[in-house]
């Protein structure tokens, strides 16, 4: 975990005070910057040392092989990588000929810091050199949100005891080496593959190189461009080689003086376009950058993130460390989906190669229902990205023998690239998933255009999956067998309920919308006979019951299965599928992550209070959390069953699973979907927000550590900010017209003229259910950082 003094809580900013060889690769995850299209790992500037170098662009991918011990059918035989590709972060230093480098001479200062409010990772160091000169450097980075091809860095050189002999060398360096390397599945498995050189040059301050992938042929572009202040003796010079373009500055500073150099960059890629135009782009956004400048970019950026925090920003009295942790969860939230547009949102955004850049159903699970409260264009965005990729999925459907749509259980651009089946394509509930993620974003926003033109479409082929895939028992019940739900400790189960309940959404959510937009139905081939067809689906879904314990099991006879020993499992063996087999694991009564929980979640509203209470008893000493994705909901199902300090302690795991490390594979980028869950545990599980079909009602009850909990969202054209007090809560109509709403079980018409404050109905723990053994949450009055 991250538990050193120099790692400090700030309500804006996440600040490293000194310097740490040992968790280099984990803050350049933290640290790093994106807005969807660019992303760039939070490297030193010199480029090393470095725990694992990094920039990316959106579905820039190379392919590679999957092999298999035995051929299988349907398996598909090529999987998508994510590469680093041109890196245009560096910029090296010598002082007197000596290297800059942090692992020699003295570091008497090394400060960094990521500004949330600017957008922009900031940089200060003072070193002496092992000939004994010092210097202090400090250095600005930023990925523009509003220029999406654009970065920037600012840096400057001061010389503080005697006068320097100094050169500057800024670079875009294509194919550099990796020697990292891990034992843990979910980080890449495939080396970066060579880049072809197509175009390099270098001219003045000016470079730019253009590269190809060898098997996926994409054409990348990158360009730099610089302004150099404060000296007018300064010497320059560039050149380049295939793989490097170089601009060098070479000067002698005496105290007390400073060099300034602006650097701007400027990417593209393209499957289609031509190396000539994806040269012209690059130098174009290169023009663009530097007509701004860095002082205009710099406005823009605070200027766009002024308005996105204006809607989003939410705000936690007592307990620093979450206010800090919501922060940094929505900020890289708005880096992975502000500017994707139209392009998948990785599990890991653009900040670690994890996972090998794959999108999942965490996107629509646990970010899509974030994102649209918040930045509601950045949902419709990854839908439409969904959309594009229909084609491969009907694809997909027909060479699974389905019909409608079998979208992928993880990829980059719509291709299956998951080789074992058993946990990826039975995993058919990322079909249902991509529905509710339609549902939420129509609900919230009112979007009728975007569901006739694209929702439906995406619907009505979901839905005809299930229908395909299911079947009718001898008593007229419609089962889905042998798939796999969210839990990834189980398999190939027989109606899984989490499953059948959102396919169950899906095909009812299908014949309503089908009616309501009648004609584009009819030009997707839905007839009357299809929508009854779905209609009785979804009435006749098996929903598997436990009379004798009176709970809903994961699957059926999943109650029945023998209990896993964890008494007998140590700490230092989990997570479990690192050190047991899945044949152990599928067998055993074991939860790696909330699977009938996040149903009653997401369904909310077709269980009893009752009835979650006791679910959530049974599960809960089942659940060992072995994915990132299970605090934030065990978070918002404590809260309504009335566990609100075991909620607390779920929100903390959630909110710092990152910053805490507490997966131990932060180095790998940060964990998108459990940063989403951070602001669902805050505002789903202590805000209470559920949805009804008169709209959105709150049941808010706080921990005791929190004196006030506040948070603004965006709804059907509203902007609402609500105050949470142990006492009672207040609701803000900021803009937009009057809403209805509800508290509790009252309802009210909620306008900009005037507040209404509701009280909180007393609440008191009752006994505190029990986890395995060694799995509980860290209580959060035990766990801060200081």
């Amino acid at each position: 975990m991250i538990e050193h003094p120099a790692f400090t809580v700030d309500e804006w900013s996440i600040i490293e005070k000194t310097f740490r060889l040992d968790l280099l690769a984990q803050t350049e995850s933290l640290f790093a910057l994106s807005n969807g299209h660019i992303g760039l790992r939070g490297n030193l500037d010199e480029g090393e040392p470095y725990g694992l170098p990094g920039t990316y662009l959106n579905s820039v991918y190379e392919l590679h092989p999957l092999p298999y011990a035995e051929a299988q059918y349907g398996s598909p035989e090529s999987a998508q990588t994510m590469i680093n590709v041109t890196n245009g972060k560096l910029i090296r230093l010598l002082v007197d000929d000596e290297p800059f480098d942090i692992r020699y001479g003295e570091l008497k200062i090394h400060k960094r810091e990521l500004d949330m409010r600017n957008g922009v990772l900031q940089r200060q160091v003072r070193w002496t050199s092992p000939v004994g000169r010092t210097v202090k450097i400090s250095s600005t980075r930023m990925v523009s949100f509003t220029l999406r091809n654009t970065a920037a860095i600012c840096y400057e050189v001061e010389v503080e005891d005697a006068p320097a002999h100094i050169v500057i060398q800024s670079e875009l360096v294509a194919n550099e080496e990796h020697s990292g390397s891990s034992d843990d599945p979910r980080s890449s498995t495939v080396a970066t593959p060579p880049l072809i050189s197509e175009e390099h040059q270098a001219h003045k301050m000016m470079g730019l190189l253009v590269h190809r992938t060898q098997q996926s042929n994409l054409r990348i572009a990158a360009a730099m461009d610089h302004v150099v202040e404060g000296l007018d003796t300064a010497n320059v010079t560039s050149e380049s080689t295939l793989d490097v373009a170089r601009f060098s500055v070479t000067t002698e500073i005496k105290p007390g003086e400073r060099i300034r150099i602006i650097k701007f960059l400027s990417y593209g890629w393209s499957a289609e376009r031509s190396r000539s135009a994806l040269h012209d782009q690059v130098m174009a956004g290169i023009s663009s950058a530097r007509q701004l400048g860095w002082d205009g970019l710099l406005a823009q950026q605070r200027a766009y993130l002024d308005k996105f925090w204006e809607s989003a920003v939410v705000e936690v009295e007592g307990d620093p460390e979450i206010q800090q942790a919501v922060r940094f969860a929505l900020f890289h939230i708005l880096q992975a989906g502000s500017r994707s547009e139209r392009r998948a949102i990785p599990a890991k955004g653009l900040t670690g190669s994890g996972y090998e850049g794959h999108a999942f159903w965490d996107t629509e699970i646990f970010v899509l229902p974030v994102l649209s409260f918040i930045l509601p264009q950045a949902t419709a965005d990854a839908l439409h990205w969904r959309y594009s990729t229909l084609d491969l999925a009907k694809k997909r459907a027909r060479q699974l023998d389905l019909q409608g749509a079998a979208f992928p259980w993880r990829t980059i651009v719509g291709e299956e690239c998951s080789g074992y089946w058993p946990a990826s394509t039975a995993a058919f509930h990322i079909n249902a998933d991509i529905a509710h993620a339609v549902l939420r974003y129509v609900e919230a926003t009112g979007d009728t255009d975007f569901e006739e033109k694209i929702g439906l479409e995406l619907l009505v082929e979901t839905a005809r999956l299930w229908q395909s895939l299911g079947h009718y028992d001898s008593a007229g019940r419609f089962r889905i067998d042998g798939v796999t739900g969210p839990d990834e400790y189980s398999a190939i189960s027989n109606n899984n309920a989490y499953t059948n309940l959102m396919a169950q959404q899906n095909l009812q959510a299908a014949a309503d919308a089908a009616q309501r937009h009648h004609a584009r139905a009819r030009t997707l081939g839905v007839k009357s006979n299809e929508i009854k067809d779905w209609e009785n689906a979804a009435k006749k879904m098996l929903l598997p019951y436990d009379e004798r314990l009176k709970v809903i099991p994961q699957s059926e006879s999943f109650t029945e299965l023998q209990v896993w020993d964890f008494d007998a499992t140590t700490p230092e063996q989990y997570p479990l599928f690192l050190h047991f087999p899945y044949f152990d694991l599928y067998r055993k009564q074991v939860i790696k992550q909330a699977d009938l929980l996040l149903a009653m979640q997401l369904r909310n509203n077709i269980f009893t209070l009752e009835e979650k209470e006791r679910n959530f008893a049974y599960y809960e000493p089942l659940t060992v959390r072995d994915s990132s994705l299970s605090a934030c909901t065990q978070a918002i199902i404590a809260a309504e069953v009335g566990h609100i300090s075991l909620a607390y302690d779920y929100l903390g795991e959630a909110a710092l699973m990152d910053l805490d490390n507490l997966e131990h594979n932060a180095q790998d980028g940060v964990h998108i979907a459990s940063l989403g869950g951070s602001w669902l545990a805050l505002v789903m599980g202590l805000g209470g927000l559920r949805y009804n079909t008169k709209g959105l009602y709150f049941k808010p009850c706080l921990p005791e550590q929190i004196t006030r909990l506040n948070f603004r969202m965006l709804y059907r054209d509203r902007r609402l900010l609500v105050e949470v007090r142990p006492t009672e809560a207040t609701y803000h109509l900021l803009a937009g017209k009057d809403l209805p709403l509800s508290h509790y079980d009252k309802e009210f018409i909620l306008s900009t003229h005037k507040s209404v404050t509701h009280k909180i109905v007393p609440h008191t723990d009752g006994p505190r259910p029990s986890q395995p053994r060694g799995r509980a949450p860290m209580e959060r009055g035990k766990r801060r950082r200081s």
